[in-house]
């Protein structure tokens, strides 16, 4: 096998085409083995086999300095840059990530796990170099996708401007996870249709010259005139105004044409872009076929593409918000649905299909998304708006300056809220507490189970103002409940799920279950706790806290979301405002940020399991002198 002889991006230079083609198979041979067993961003990784290998072969890494846009792209850039034999460990609990991380090794550049960042990254970078008088170009790789996304725009104005040494690599496969929207997307839509004519010169060649007589003599007096080629070609013309040097587009799989453009982006000065052509999921059908299905994907079969599944689980929390959203919408026409490039992963698959004239993807564009929500709610609509927790950080100034501040009723869905397990510390979502929770008139909630995420979901349909509902990833918990036979939802009202007088612990959304598991541990050493689901996390519940301080009980806050600032840290500013003289220990997430693993494995790492919780608060009231709070 020619790739058991690549240890280092070096090693490339000396192979030959027809070796090169070999290994790009026994790549992708391995990132399906592996992500088979896995689970991982499989399509992106397959259609991009051949541009990492040439663009390691024409860039020295990592003296020339490699973003990955997004980067769940990189496991072939990974593979041939010295991590080949921990690859079987990629997106596992001590294993190595599935972002490019600069802990890992010196070709990776930059973290990243967001999109639409690498090219001011890379112009950052470029601007050190020339500070620092170091050699060496910068390239940003970025997906159609990504290119969607503002930032990637305002990157691309400044780079123009700044007019240094950066290429970007465009790698066009026509999707990012959901299909591509937007006047950009048609745009690049429209260079693949050509795909055969690598330049904007060999493209005006090809057509005047198929004009009889005096087609020939034509090009020649046009190719001349400065400017001329540019404005009679519609090919690159977007990116010569910002000022790049624009090839292509170049067929991602021809590895002699895909070098030759490379280079001459390497020997040129100032900004160039390469247009390359790609397709997700080359070389195993059912990514190509399912291409969506297979951007992220959990263990599966790799002779039928199946997922493998452990046995009957409840609905997922992304299933049951679809189900009830499309019902919400059958009944109220005022109710629309926006997603951010996201509508498969937030369950708004269905809701598209039924009420296609109310749906909306924007793209990679949570900023846009937020205020675009802002307008329909001023216009009479009820905009919900589904974004993972993670992506929502990217839209704050948004929620404030043009929702909330107009008190508009906007209705946000943050999916995958706390531990998401493998994909790591850019998509664990556990922030959103801490940045939404100071935003004033916004009603923020969240459900301690499948049921009441509908129960909270057609309290948001009907709500004046904002409202924010976090839920996490994965399956519910099947309590086999209706909604029918639970307290209804009333605005800033918790509910007490287990009475107890020996300490009271309020457990927020999906803490609830393994805090009342931990509290019946907790009996058996005589400890009776009073478990509260507080429901709300904005408009807080004081009432029951203020209860609690009366009786001088020992509080917890339980959270699978950062400590800094996160709902035990709300606890305790309330608790001091009543006057509490109780100690409180506070249970979440430590001032750091949590590596890949599974979700069972985090929470048993970060004691966010029943067991962890038993032990600590067992530990905390047995000892003598306990702090007033603790963590």
């Amino acid at each position: 096998m020619i790739l058991e002889k690549i240890n280092d991006p070096q090693d490339l230079e000396t192979l030959s085409i027809e070796e090169l083609q070999t290994l790009s198979q026994e790549i992708r041979d391995c990132i399906i083995r592996v992500v088979s067993r896995n689970g991982g961003h499989l399509a992106s990784n397959l259609g991009i086999v051949e541009l990492t290998l040439a663009v390691h072969r024409v860039f020295q890494s990592p003296r020339d300095q490699i973003v990955w846009d997004v980067g769940h792209q990189s496991y072939a850039h990974k593979i041939i840059t010295g991590r080949k034999e921990q690859f079987p460990t990629i997106r596992t609990l001590g294993g190595i990530s599935g972002f490019p991380k600069i802990c890992e090794s010196e070709h990776d550049t930059f973290n990243t796990g967001h999109s639409s960042t690498s090219i001011s990254a890379a112009q950052g970078i470029a601007i050190a170099k020339e500070h620092l008088n170091r050699n060496g170009k910068v390239v940003a790789v970025i997906g159609d996708g990504a290119l969607t996304g503002g930032m990637a725009f305002e990157a691309l104005n400044f780079t123009g401007h700044q007019k240094n040494d950066v290429v970007v690599i465009l790698n066009d496969n026509e999707m990012s996870i959901s299909p591509n929207v937007g006047a950009l997307s048609m745009y690049l839509h429209r260079l693949r249709l050509e795909p055969a004519y690598t330049t904007p010169k060999d493209y005006l060649a090809h057509v005047l010259k198929q004009i009889p007589g005096f087609g020939s003599r034509l090009y020649n007096v046009l190719s001349r005139i400065e400017g001329s080629l540019k404005y009679l070609l519609t090919p690159g013309m977007l990116f010569e105004e910002f000022g790049f040097k624009y090839f292509g587009p170049v067929n991602g799989y021809d590895f002699d044409t895909l070098e030759r453009a490379l280079i001459r982006a390497r020997e040129r000065k100032g900004p160039v872009l390469v247009h390359v052509l790609t397709s997700k999921g080359q070389g195993y059908q059912p990514a190509q076929e399912q291409c969506h299905k297979f951007h992220g994907i959990g263990p599966f079969e790799i002779e039928t593409g199946k997922v493998k599944k452990a046995g009957d689980n409840p609905p997922s929390y992304t299933e049951v918000f679809g189900k009830v959203l499309c019902d919400l919408a059958t009944k109220d026409k005022h109710i629309v649905a926006i997603t951010a490039a996201m509508k498969e992963g937030t369950g708004l698959t269905r809701f598209a299909v039924e009420h296609p004239s109310r749906f909306y993807d924007v793209g990679i564009a949570e900023q846009h998304a937020v205020t675009m929500a802002a307008g329909m709610a001023r216009g009479g609509l009820k905009p919900f708006v589904a974004i993972y927790s993670t992506f929502m950080q990217r839209a704050v100034d948004q929620v404030v300056h043009d929702v909330a501040m107009m008190n508009l009723p906007v209705v946000f869905c943050l999916d995958r809220a706390g531990l998401v397990g493998e994909d790591g510390p850019t998509h664990h979502g556990v922030f959103d507490i801490t940045f939404l929770r100071m935003i004033p008139g916004l009603q923020f909630l969240s459900p301690r189970d499948e049921v009441e995420l509908e129960m909270m979901l057609k309290y948001a349909a009907v709500a004046e103002g904002p409202v924010a509902i976090r839920y996490p990833r994965g399956n519910g918990v099947g309590s086999g409940e209706s909604w029918h036979e639970r307290k209804p939802i009333v605005k800033g009202r918790a509910e007490i799920v287990k009475e107890g007088s020996d300490v009271a612990v309020f457990a927020v959304g999906n803490s609830l279950f393994p805090a009342l598991k931990a509290c019946e541990q907790l009996e058996n050493s005589g400890i009776k706790a009073r478990v509260i689901n507080p429901r709300f996390i904005k408009p807080f519940d004081r009432n029951v806290l203020a209860e609690v301080i009366r009786k001088r009980m020992p509080i917890v806050t339980i959270e699978e979301h950062a400590l800094t600032g996160g709902f035990g840290s709300l606890v305790t500013e309330v608790a001091a405002d009543l006057g509490n003289q109780s100690p409180i220990l506070r249970i979440g997430i430590p001032d750091d940020f949590v590596e890949h693993g599974s979700q069972k494995e985090l929470r048993a790492l970060l004691k966010l399991d029943s067991e962890g919780i038993a032990a600590r608060i067992q530990d905390w009231i047995g000892r003598k002198n306990n702090l007033r709070v603790a963590v």
